[in-house]
């Protein structure tokens, strides 16, 4: 079943294609593809407002990107009325990071949450009502560079990851990818997560993180953090939205060797937080947004004695 209004999917199918033409080397990924039919064929609820969605991928593709060893990044096409000066169907756009390994076999694995409607917003909503069977229109991304590089595997020995909610999404990801890797070149990589979210029941995909932190045990370190009023009785993690003493205990120390790094992803006020505000350059000349700029290190990060080249804002 199609999930789009009848006789409006084949316009957003132009529509989509026509705003994914922004250049495939802009930090934020751009869109590489025209827009295709994912169906979803499982759907699980994590939270009170999030859930965990499982689409298979489109006939005749095995996995979502083209190579299984980069991140993965899809941008969902929602529509949204007709622009009152084209008279054309106007489409929502919202880019996930799937949680599954780039290499899934036909399929792969969201975490959405459904914000309140809200003007220009909705996306969100839109898949967590989804039900099986029902289909959205998705496009791949273009691979993100990060400092000059699109790689992962082979390239750090210490990873650190700072998840602000649904900002655990590309950073789980990234942690299947090194963890999982069957090159001697990672085997000794050591990753740590640090997972930060308003209430316990709020952590998002843990159920995932704690088999992944079974699986390596010496490699994988994870800790958390409650930023709510209401921490339960003989809570054993951190609280608060971060400090100094947070990210000696939960993050590898800087080493300004080139072999550590600790990407951040969360709201634009989380990774401000961390490691200072994410800029943008000039909008683009069809008015949508510049890509993203990295802008200088400051924050928590930059508090604690790391270089630029050692951290990610997402």
């Amino acid at each position: 079943m199609l999930c789009f209004p009848r006789g409006r999917s084949r316009a957003l199918l132009l529509l989509a294609l026509r705003s994914s033409s922004a250049s495939a080397s802009e930090q934020a990924c751009s869109a590489s593809e025209s827009p295709l039919q994912y169906a979803l064929t499982e759907k699980r609820q994590l939270s009170p407002d999030s859930y965990l969605l499982r689409y298979a991928l489109p006939e005749g593709r095995r996995r979502l990107g083209e190579d299984a060893s980069l991140p993965t990044c899809i941008k969902v096409l929602y529509p949204d009325g007709t622009d009152e000066k084209t008279g054309k169907p106007k489409a929502l756009e919202k880019s996930y990071s799937p949680v599954s390994h780039p290499g899934a076999d036909g399929f792969m694995d969201l975490i959405v949450k459904s914000y309140p409607p809200r003007a220009g917003g909705g996306v969100g909503s839109f898949l967590c009502n989804m039900q099986v069977g029902e289909t959205m229109l998705g496009s791949v991304k273009s691979k993100r560079v990060m400092h000059g590089d699109a790689a992962v595997l082979g390239r750090w020995s210490h990873i650190g990851l700072v998840a602000g909610g649904t900002g655990i999404a590309p950073l789980l990801q990234i942690a299947r990818l090194v963890l999982e890797s069957p090159a001697p070149s990672d085997a000794s990589t050591s990753v740590r997560l640090l997972s930060i979210n308003r209430h316990e029941e709020d952590i998002l995909a843990r159920e995932a993180i704690e088999a992944l932190r079974a699986a390596h045990p010496a490699r994988f370190k994870v800790a958390y953090s409650l930023t709510g009023n209401r921490v339960p009785e003989g809570w054993a993690g951190h609280t608060g939205r971060g400090n100094g003493a947070m990210v000696a205990a939960a993050l590898p120390p800087p080493t300004g060797d080139g072999k550590t790094m600790v990407l951040v992803c969360g709201t634009d006020g989380f990774v401000a937080h961390w490691g200072g505000p994410v800029g943008r350059a000039p909008k683009k000349p069809d008015g949508s947004k510049g890509a993203k700029i990295q802008g200088p290190l400051l924050g928590l990060l930059a508090e604690a004695g790391y270089a630029a080249e050692e951290v990610f804002k997402y």
